[in-house]
């Protein structure tokens, strides 16, 4: 039998919620919503572009949300001195372009544990708690990380509804 994508439920957002646990809700349900448009899919049709030559792929977005998860709450945030999650030193779009359907259940196993590691490198810690920024010197808050991954997480969302849709004409929210 071929592996396929595990079903996800999207967890529900809080309506009515203090500020940290409005973020954190709003996180985890455009993480799960990533996962959910790759639910049910095939590893080849995990790395199917939308429209070739872009290399944007939802294996592609799984692995970038994978080291952007990584890059800012566990290294960024938290100090975490850790490897990285792929050679960008040799191409600094590896996380798109490597996509390969043979490590397509490893690649979402890995976005799933660096979720729970950037949860839990920032479980009891302050949103107004600061680090500065390597690049650009720029002092910057956890709130700002939640922010920040929320926006991204929706564009990309964006991009894999219409990367589904492609593949399979499946549509949803």
């Amino acid at each position: 039998m071929t592996w396929t994508a595990p079903q996800i439920t999207r967890r529900d957002m809080p309506t009515a919620a203090g500020e940290r646990e409005m973020l954190q809700g709003w996180l985890d349900w455009h993480r799960d919503t990533l996962l959910a448009k790759c639910t049910g899919l095939t590893p080849e049709q995990l790395v199917q572009a939308s429209a070739p030559p872009s290399t944007l792929t939802l294996l592609g977005l799984v692995r970038h949300l994978a080291l952007v998860e990584r890059s800012w709450f566990r290294e960024r945030f938290a100090g975490e001195e850790i490897e990285d999650l792929y050679d960008l030193d040799r191409n600094i779009d590896a996380d798109f372009d490597d996509a390969d359907p043979a490590g397509a259940e490893a690649d979402l196993a890995t976005l799933r544990a660096e979720i729970e590691a950037a949860d839990a490198a920032v479980k009891g810690r302050g949103l107004d708690e600061t680090f500065v920024h390597e690049r650009t010197g720029k002092e910057l808050n956890l709130r700002w990380i939640y922010v920040h991954m929320i926006e991204e997480y929706a564009r990309h969302n964006g991009h894999a509804d219409l990367l589904r849709e492609r593949i399979d004409g499946a549509t949803g929210d």
